[in-house]
């Protein structure tokens, strides 16, 4: 272990440098004592005219970001990298080319200024999320993860001890929602843009169906299938379908996958007796989510938690939160761990 990690004591003022660089925004954020300093994020438009995340393109773009939006972080929290009592970053999962930025950078710090490294687990930290600012979780709690490639329900029992209870067994809903949108001609990423569509339509004009999937477990490829079925039938009749009923399509498909998420969700705490509710990652900004969410807090005595919008996205502030508790722990990484694209939960 780090001998700076070793001499830390409770009252020292400990400053973490975290980076977050796993898809397609570079993001960097400081920390101090639990307290986030800046969470500055760079995106990338680049993408947008291929309808998806190139990932050759995003690693390159991270590359550009990554020293200026460090820089910035570091100039907004008032810190130097003298004070930096540790870095991080996302080990994954994620695009590859793009971990491996986000990783040999902070590796290279640590290094060079002999200071603890910490890796994060992306998925995790979307969690941890929900303790940057009140109100907080109290343990266990129940968190429903929801992104462009995960969907997961997690039992966190503490800061680093978390339990997957049942995840998608293909793809995610995140992709299902852009995939949707896409079929729709709507821009990417799309699902904002169904969630917009969906609050001005009949979310009851059109049904699909739900995915039985055993115990907690999800799946969402047959529903992509059927929506693009359901949209070549009624355009063969009509070539002005989807544009004469966007959105009405756009509320009805939204409400499937909202139901076929909250199924699982509620056998999940029925199951476990806990009504402590959170959710988090990119798609728990969608604001349909959030109404559902509210209308069963009130029915089955949940207290929901949901994080601000700027900490559902991917950003560092989430990595600096879980880098933070992992300093606390002592979980120190070796300068020799490597960036891990299929990540699949990691344990201390």
């Amino acid at each position: 272990m780090n001998e700076s990690l070793l001499n830390l004591k409770e009252t020292d003022t400990v400053n973490i440098l975290a980076v977050e660089s796993s898809c397609d925004d570079t993001s960097a954020a400081v920390i101090q004592n639990g307290k986030i300093l800046s969470n500055i994020v760079a995106s990338q438009s680049v993408h947008e005219k291929y309808g998806g995340v190139v990932p050759e393109l995003a690693s390159r773009a991270h590359q550009q970001h990554i020293v200026p939006v460090v820089h910035q972080a570091l100039s907004n929290a008032n810190i130097t990298k003298s004070m930096l009592n540790g870095v991080a970053f996302t080990r994954g999962p994620g695009l590859l080319g793009s971990l491996l930025v986000g990783a040999s950078f902070i590796k290279s710090m640590a290094y060079a200024l002999d200071i603890p490294l910490l890796a994060v687990d992306h998925m995790q930290a979307h969690i941890l999320a929900h303790f940057i600012d009140a109100p907080k979780p109290s343990f266990p709690f129940i968190c429903l993860t929801v992104s462009g490639g995960h969907t997961q329900i997690v039992q966190v029992n503490s800061f680093l001890d978390m339990e997957i209870l049942g995840e998608t067994q293909d793809d995610a809903v995140g992709e299902a929602f852009d995939k949707c949108a896409k079929l729709m001609g709507l821009p990417y990423p799309g699902g904002p843009y169904i969630d917009r569509l969906a609050q001005e339509g009949d979310p009851d004009k059109f049904t699909f169906p739900m995915t039985n999937m055993p115990d907690l477990q999800y799946s969402f490829s047959g529903i992509k299938t059927a929506f693009l079925n359901f949209l070549k039938k009624h355009e063969n009749k009509n070539a002005d379908f989807i544009e004469n009923n966007k959105a009405d399509i756009a509320a009805s498909i939204q409400k499937t996958l909202i139901a076929m998420l909250m199924e699982k969700l509620e056998s999940a705490a029925t199951q476990t007796g806990i009504c402590e509710i959170a959710i988090a990652g990119g798609v728990s900004a969608n604001q349909g989510l959030r109404a559902k969410l509210d209308e069963l807090s009130k029915e089955k005595g949940w207290t929901i938690y949901l994080p601000k919008l700027e900490y559902c996205t991917d950003n560092a502030a989430m990595i600096a939160i879980t880098a933070h508790y992992l300093l606390l722990a002592g979980n120190e990484a070796s300068l020799r761990i490597d960036p891990d694209a299929r990540l699949h939960f990691m344990r201390y």
